[in-house]
């Protein structure tokens, strides 16, 4: 009997996603389960191109769930919009979670028809910086790689050949490479607010690399694992206590690494000088709006406040777009950085709106995404 609060190591049981799958294939079993035996109608998962790029998709298809086994640290993407309107189970980091409860604030998701295998993470990375990196730190071809993980503060890569390379974390980063700023400064590396979180943290001895610890963290996840044990997909047993420790270490040694990096993206900005470092910042913008179309949290169409004030006829030194924008998403940011991501002249978007939303959010003890918690400022206005 499963119950809320269970912690769990657990792996597929067909020898097959076993092998393919990320840490034992546990949640992509998961996943599998809960669409065959009508849990669900759909699962959103990402169908693999090759080790950098993938699409996501929505499926009904429990082969292309299987299919899908495996983690991709290179593929950067939020998956949160993909279950509006749905009843639906999916796989998501942290900030894909926390975009979901923000999306489930804006009545655009359904929260009790969405099933969240919340997956830990240390970070994720840039597709295209990721090549780069490995032609000149580890020399090696791109396209001989096969795998990729994370391990013990290392970044590792599999080649064709059964070979294995690994570099730490620390001296990739410091040289430019390595993870997604935004992941850096991350203060959330267990998904907590899921239904169920699943990584490799605390999996050790024999079962190192081959299984996954599990935590039960509500009644929708109690469903989920006892129907993937009932219908003969996973395999579980309990967590032991060292198992529980490391994964909790290993937790805490992740965000002491995001409060360092917090710390170095986060420079003080002399008295005088915010406005001339906001604009300084903004200047390259082209006004092509894709940072609002990746926000994963905003669900304005094109009719919205910070569209409505802006005009590409204004000559103003920042444009009111984002200006609008700093101030509407300071109670909202979940700090993805999905809109880095996508912004063509590389304005580090993330990070600026950081620096409104982590005052804002502090201030009101108050952490966009993590309950169904209205935004403090919303909270406010209704009083």
């Amino acid at each position: 009997m499963v119950k809320v609060g269970d912690k769990v190591l657990g792996y597929a049981t067909d020898p097959g996603v076993r092998n393919r799958g990320a840490s034992g294939g546990m949640v992509t079993a998961i996943l599998a389960a809960a669409l065959e035996r009508g849990l669900v109608d759909s699962v959103i998962v990402l169908r693999h191109i090759n080790e950098y790029e993938a699409v996501p998709v929505i499926t009904d298809d429990v082969d292309e769930v299987l299919a899908s086994a495996g983690s991709m640290h290179t593929v950067p993407v939020n998956l949160a919009k993909y279950a509006a309107g749905r009843k639906v189970a999916m796989p998501g980091k942290p900030c894909d979670v926390r975009a979901v409860f923000e999306q489930a604030k804006r009545n655009e998701i359904d929260i009790d028809n969405t099933f969240i295998i919340g997956l830990n993470c240390g970070g994720t990375m840039h597709p295209v910086l990721t090549r780069e990196m490995l032609v000149r730190m580890y020399e090696i071809d791109p396209e001989d790689v096969v795998g990729e993980k994370i391990d013990k503060g290392k970044l590792f890569f599999r080649t064709r050949d059964g070979e294995e390379k690994a570099i730490s974390i620390d001296e990739l980063e410091d040289a430019g490479y390595g993870r997604r700023e935004s992941c850096r400064y991350c203060d959330v590396k267990i998904p907590v607010n899921a239904d169920l979180a699943c990584g490799n943290w605390g999996v050790i001895g024999e079962l190192a690399g081959n299984a996954t610890f599990c935590e039960v963290m509500n009644k929708k996840g109690v469903r989920l694992l006892e129907n993937a044990i009932e219908s003969g997909y996973i395999q579980i047993e309990p967590a032991g206590e060292q198992a529980i420790a490391i994964r909790q270490k290993v937790n805490s040694a992740m965000l002491s690494l995001g409060e360092k990096w917090s710390g170095r993206v986060f420079t003080e900005i002399p008295d005088g000088e915010r406005m001339d470092y906001y604009m300084e910042q903004f200047a390259d913008c082209i006004d092509c709006g894709a940072c609002k179309e990746a926000c994963p949290v905003c669900t304005c169409d094109e009719d919205s406040k910070c569209t409505m004030y802006h005009s590409l006829a204004d000559d103003y030194r920042m444009s009111m777009y984002h200006m609008v924008r700093l101030l509407h998403l300071s109670d909202s940011c979940i700090g993805c950085g999905q809109c880095s991501d996508v912004c063509p002249v590389d304005i580090p978007v993330t990070s600026i709106f950081r620096r409104f939303a982590d005052p804002a959010q502090k201030k009101h003890n108050y952490k966009a995404g993590m309950t169904l918690e209205r935004p403090p400022f919303l909270e406010v206005m209704l009083k």
